[in-house]
């Protein structure tokens, strides 16, 4: 039996784990889908995310900046009687005005890539936590990079929102030493 992260406790989670979180993403559109499910999920579960993943991709064009920020009020309401994702107006509102703001840095730096990942060098940093209690929610990093995406004007990417953010597209590799994926 493989040893895991001590958080990949259901079957949905396991998979996310051992198929998708900690790996290093470089694809601008599955950043934008961890900056809004990472959004979605402040005050939530992260099984709670997961498990509205699906309707998160439809609700949201599949994750298509564009397309996300030329949604209009006409939009928002559609969303809030949509079941298939959290319905708060203030995080579907965020989604929308995050996919502007995410444009406006794709064209200022080439890709959304090169803007996040220059937070870490262009590395991912290699944690070494023995226990899921050491790993931190938030870091030095992800404050600067929090401030810096509110500079932007973004909403709803604090320092804890954007350390769950590095680790999902694998800028920090926080997987326990004792995890399977720890030396991938």
């Amino acid at each position: 039996m493989k040893k895991r992260c001590a958080w990949a406790k259901d079957d949905l989670s396991v998979l996310y784990h051992d198929e998708e979180w900690g790996n290093p993403q470089h694809v601008d559109r599955k950043l934008f889908e961890f900056l809004i499910l990472e959004g979605a999920q402040a005050g939530l579960s992260w099984s709670i995310i997961l498990k509205r993943r699906d309707g998160y991709k439809n609700a949201f064009s599949n994750f298509n900046a564009l397309k996300v920020s030329k949604y209009t009020q006409k939009h928002v309401q559609k969303l809030l009687k949509d079941e298939s994702i959290i319905r708060n107006k203030l995080k579907i509102n965020s989604a929308i005005n995050n996919a502007k703001q995410f444009l406006k840095i794709q064209k200022e730096f080439g890709s959304f890539d090169k803007y996040l990942w220059s937070f870490v060098n262009h590395k991912p940093i290699k944690n070494k936590f023995k226990k899921y209690s050491e790993i931190p929610t938030s870091t030095e990093i992800s404050e600067k990079l929090s401030q810096d995406l509110k500079k932007y004007g973004f909403n709803f990417v604090g320092s804890t929102i954007c350390y769950a953010l590095m680790q999902a597209v694998g800028m920090v590799n926080d997987h326990t030493v004792d995890c399977f994926r720890y030396g991938e």
